[in-house]
């Protein structure tokens, strides 16, 4: 039988990272965060940083890498914020483009989908969203005044990233491709790519899972125009949020701006390849021609 694993006291836990080569010099300090943030969710911030099983980098410290899951959750934070814009000017681009060449509940009919669409499980999905949120005012109006009859634009407030993600895929291939033109102009297999690695990105950042030195599981497809080819880390997924955010003056002020302000204010703790950021990252992720 595989051994199992025994809880620790943050003494313990102290010790154990004190065996693998960390740096403590504030025991209170360390002890103060432990009890906040649990053992097993910051040694994984640690893993940029190990060398090999149980052993950490020579001069690895407690604090910096509290640093790191400082900068971590800054990170978190300017991304999940510009990743709501993309989310919801794709709701409206969506249900925009279907309702007007569909009607506003065509999407209850299986043929205005491609034929790879499962049509029971999206309705079965359409039921369970209208139930667990049958408290909200705006159900409870559609289902009174209209018998539950929600026009496309309203039901997808009620819709997931990975819901909203898997109803373009579902599109016809020519509905897919004017609205990825008119959109953003770019190809329909480039937005797609595109959503689920944004869907993926957003799930990483509400469950609060670490970015720094992490990779996701789609490859970004390579924005037209762009030098290289992209990589499924965090510089990768920006490029790709870049692509798909509508404001320009906005995306420098409220995504380049602050990032690179926190990578300054960190930049003897936090390493670019990290992140997966070349040296002329900021000139990347940058609208220039506004």
């Amino acid at each position: 039988m595989a051994k199992k694993k025994l809880p620790a006291t943050i003494k313990e836990q102290i010790a154990k990272l004190r065996e693998r080569g960390c740096i403590i010099e504030d025991q209170k300090y360390a002890e103060e965060t432990l009890k906040y943030i649990n053992y097993f969710r910051l040694s994984n911030y640690f893993q940029p940083f190990t060398v090999s099983k149980d052993r950490y980098e020579a001069g690895t410290t407690f604090e910096n890498i509290m640093r790191v899951y400082e900068f971590d959750r800054k990170l978190r934070s300017i991304l999940i914020a510009a990743l709501e814009e993309i989310e919801i000017a794709l709701r409206a681009a969506i249900s925009n483009y279907h309702a007007l060449k569909y009607g506003a509940l065509g999407y209850l009919n299986s043929s205005n989908f491609d034929f790879r669409h499962n049509h029971n499980a999206f309705m079965s999905k359409i039921r369970h969203l209208v139930e667990t949120n049958e408290d909200r005012a705006f159900v409870k109006h559609y289902n009174n005044k209209y018998q539950g009859d929600f026009p496309l634009w309203v039901i997808m407030e009620l819709f997931s990233f990975g819901t909203l993600a898997f109803f373009y895929k579902d599109m016809h291939n020519a509905d897919k491709k004017e609205l990825a033109d008119t959109y953003y102009s770019c190809g329909s297999s480039d937005l797609d790519n595109w959503i689920f690695c944004l869907n993926e990105l957003r799930n990483y950042c509400a469950h609060y899972n670490r970015l720094y030195g992490n990779t996701f599981p789609v490859l970004p497809k390579k924005p037209r125009g762009l030098r290289y080819e992209l990589d499924s880390d965090v510089f990768g997924y920006i490029m790709v949020m870049k692509q798909l955010y509508h404001n320009k003056v906005d995306w420098n002020t409220k995504v380049v701006k602050p990032l690179a302000r926190s990578i300054k204010n960190n930049s003897d703790v936090i390493r670019l390849e990290h992140l997966g950021f070349p040296d002329d990252w900021e000139e990347e992720i940058t609208f220039n021609d506004i």
